[in-house]
């Protein structure tokens, strides 16, 4: 997956520069955009995640996001 094609989506970009400042909960970086759904803001995290630029885990119920600095280096 080329990197620049996954940073080129609006949305995707919004999501790098929410996650810029700290990590986030999903949920978070859901209600930040009011305008998509539930599922597309996590189709976009999916693909953000598979591109290698951001990573998650789990904190018992919820996934926290962060940005994966090595990996935007690159850009």
């Amino acid at each position: 997956m080329d990197v620049f094609e996954v940073v080129a989506e609006p949305h995707r970009r919004a999501i790098l520069a929410m996650l810029a400042d700290q990590a986030r909960q999903a949920g978070e970086i859901v209600a930040a955009f009011p305008t998509l759904t539930q599922p597309a803001v996590s189709r976009h995290l999916r693909v953000l995640r598979e591109a290698g630029l951001v990573e998650a885990r789990a904190a018992a119920q919820q996934r926290i996001y962060a940005l994966k600095p090595d990996r935007l280096a690159e850009l």
